[in-house]
């Protein structure tokens, strides 16, 4: 039965504009291209109710592209090169004949063939290898990996190339543990696999499940985002140049193993979210989808709109019906048969602009968003994918990487939206880098940094984060190293003394983290290791390198030795996060700051029902400092950062009431007097 989600039977031109203009009344010039764009989405959406019954079947390509596996034992393989002028199925198993197994093209330049059973099993062998061999346009021979392919495997002492194989294993994985309910408060630990073990080496998933799981949980993360699965040959391109999308990374273990991380996952009540990449692709031909039939416009634009030139990769034709089933049928695949629970989806800034995003600041102008730049196919293949998962899975969640503002975004497709459920708000780390490397303490700008944490669109929601896996690549530096790099590998110890540089280093690191977590969005996002002020950059194997191994890891030594001050900082994010799921500021409305005071560096603000105070003083602690607050009643300390288990100094008794005077401040109905010592951050609920 075909899904739908209330937009079947609207006709184009039926477009209503209120909704959106009630939420944002300066879309209305740009509301003739808001119009046509949702026109355009609601014709695919027909399209593909009309030819394919609508998004259900459309959407589960891999069930009849690629190589699956009949009831009665028989294999059936198709697979869509329209330019091909001939094809076969080769492998081990007919021992890479390119007669033996000819393949029939049918009117859509489908190739197909089916393989009965071999003594009364399937006559592909499982894990044993296999290609298409094709006949290009121009007569040349070309042996291609199957593009729906669900495992390839790399010999990198044979070749950089992927070899593609039949996987059926006797013993298919079942799932033993439901989908958590969706999180209204997502606190988001951003992990890569093959980083997640200590030694120098690619983790595992076994690793992953049994070692880094347990501690997500127990810093109260509810939602893991995992990066770098979809198959790709270059370990250091951080996952991002993707061969085979439907393959999950073979370094890490067999898609036995990623279904079992997935599994114990969600019996801890964690949400599990796929970094995809639908953006860009490897422009590698004899293991990716580059020249697949021997032309350049296959998956892809032909010429230069089809090549990515920063990125070196390719870019997909999001106008074709049949790269739009691939790439819906890939989410899909990835919700059905791994039960993940929703995307990250990268480099949505480069689908969305034909620029796609090189050499242009956004200024927030409106032309900008709706205007020729606008890449209206990928645009519409965005909300396709949006609406499609959202009807099919109520509960699924999707973010976008997008650094350029683009409204709309984050509204549902019914009201003409993208549809995203939320979009990474990128320039606050930015805002942070900024400080660190080009202002002393005393020039920091109060009012910049409420401005960049509260600046998002009204009904919008955003994931506010202090840094992510891009501030921790090498070439760039984690907060940590900017606060601490001169004393990190001397001074961690609490053997060692307490040195302005370490002082202000983990002072600071809590205070950041708790403005952004708690003023800076819906939705809270950090990436592994920073939670605990990770020692190192992060570097992959490389030729720049020597393929070291040294810096493409986690060194959770350092935070699990009591002797280290890494302990501090990680007390203090879980903390936090406990916090959160207590009093829930992520999902409450948007706080009300009183004061951005810029000569005592205060910030004070209300969100969820508590008082957040925080001084950015480098030098300056405040006696009996008055701040304003809305609801009477005694206060009490809910958390201080200057608290000894999180390496302060105690300064502040945790046991202390705070009374409120029934008189106006700050624009508050209420005042009460607090102790501040320098740079740090006081969070007071209702006793």
């Amino acid at each position: 039965m075909a899904h739908t989600n209330g937009n079947a039977g609207v006709a184009p031109g039926a477009f209503n504009p209120q909704p959106l203009l009630q939420l944002d009344p300066w879309l209305g010039p740009d509301m003739p291209n808001i119009t046509k764009r949702y026109e355009h989405f609601l014709k695919w959406k027909s399209t593909i109710q009309d030819t394919e019954h609508g998004y259900d079947q459309f959407s589960q390509g891999w069930h009849k592209f690629g190589l699956n596996l009949n009831k009665d034992g028989s294999i059936t393989y198709r697979e869509w090169a329209p330019s091909a002028k001939e094809a076969s199925l080769i492998g081990e198993f007919n021992n890479w004949d390119r007669n033996s197994h000819k393949m029939v093209r049918d009117m859509f330049g489908v190739w197909s063939i089916t393989l009965p059973p071999v003594n009364g099993g399937p006559a592909i062998p499982h894990d044993s290898k296999i290609k298409i061999s094709m006949v290009s346009p121009s007569g040349e021979r070309i042996d291609r990996l199957p593009a729906w392919i669900t495992r390839v495997t790399q010999d990198l002492s044979v070749s950089p190339a992927y070899d593609a194989r039949f996987w059926n294993p006797s013993q298919k994985y079942t799932f033993k543990h439901p989908r958590p309910p969706k999180p209204t408060d997502m606190r988001i630990y951003e992990a890569h696999v093959g980083i997640s073990t200590s030694e120098p080496k690619v983790g595992t998933y076994k690793e992953f499940e049994v070692g880094v799981l347990p501690r997500i949980r127990d810093l109260g993360y509810n939602t893991i985002q995992l990066m770098a699965i979809q198959e790709h040959p270059y370990y250091a391109s951080f996952g991002y140049q993707v061969t085979s999308l439907f393959a999950a990374s073979s370094r890490y273990g067999t898609p036995e193993d990623l279904k079992s991380v997935i599994d114990t996952a969600h019996s801890m009540g964690l949400t599990v979210l796929l970094d995809v990449v639908h953006s860009h692709a490897s422009k590698n031909v004899l293991d990716g989808l580059n020249e697949f039939d021997g032309t350049d416009h296959q998956y892809f634009h032909a010429g230069p709109k089809g090549r990515h030139e920063l990125w070196d990769s390719r870019l997909y034709n999001y106008g074709s019906h049949e790269v739009l089933r691939f790439l819906m049928s890939n989410l899909r695949f990835y919700m059905d048969e791994y039960m993940f629970d929703g995307f990250r989806f990268d480099g949505v800034t480069s689908m969305m602009y034909t620029h796609h995003g090189m050499g242009t600041g956004f200024s927030g102008g409106y032309h900008e968003y709706f205007g020729p730049d606008v890449d209206e196919e990928a645009v519409v293949y965005l909300m396709l994918a949006n609406d499609m998962l959202h009807s099919i899975y109520p509960n699924v969640t999707t973010i976008a990487e997008d650094v350029s503002g683009m409204p709309t975004l984050c509204l549902s497709t019914n009201i003409g939206g993208i549809g995203f459920d939320y979009r990474l708000s990128m320039a606050i780390p930015d805002m942070w880098i900024k400080l660190l490397k080009e202002k002393q303490d005393d020039e920091w700008d109060m009012g910049n940094i409420v401005h960049t944490l509260v600046n998002r669109r009204h009904g919008e929601k955003s994931v506010a984060y202090a840094e992510s896996h891009d501030q921790a690549l090498v070439g760039d530096k984690t907060l940590a190293f900017w606060l601490m790099d001169k004393e990190m590998y001397t001074n961690m110890s609490d053997l060692s003394p307490m040195t302005p540089v370490i002082e202000r280093g983990l002072s600071l690191h809590k205070i950041i983290r708790m403005i952004v977590h708690a003023l800076g969005g819906e939705a809270y996002l950090n990436f592994e290791g920073n939670e605990f002020g990770h020692p190192e950059w992060l570097d992959f194997p490389r030729a720049g390198n020597n393929n070291s191994f040294h810096y493409a890891r986690r060194q959770w030594n350092v935070v699990d030795d009591v002797l280290l001050r890494y302990k501090y900082l990680n007390e203090f994010d879980k903390a936090m996060n406990w916090l959160e799921e207590k009093y829930h500021w992520l999902s409450s409305p948007q706080a009300y700051v009183s004061l951005k005071h810029e000569v005592d560096k205060v910030i004070v603000f209300e969100r969820a029902g508590l008082l957040w105070i925080f001084n950015f003083h480098p030098t300056q602690s405040f006696a009996d400092y008055r701040v304003g607050v809305d609801t009477p009643g005694k206060y009490k300390v809910i958390l201080s950062s200057d608290e000894k288990k999180f390496g302060g100094f105690d300064r502040i008794d945790v046991n202390g009431e705070y009374f409120t005077t029934p008189m106006s401040w700050n624009n508050r109905a209420n005042w009460v007097q607090v102790y501040v010592p320098l740079r740090t951050c006081l969070v007071l609920g209702l006793n």
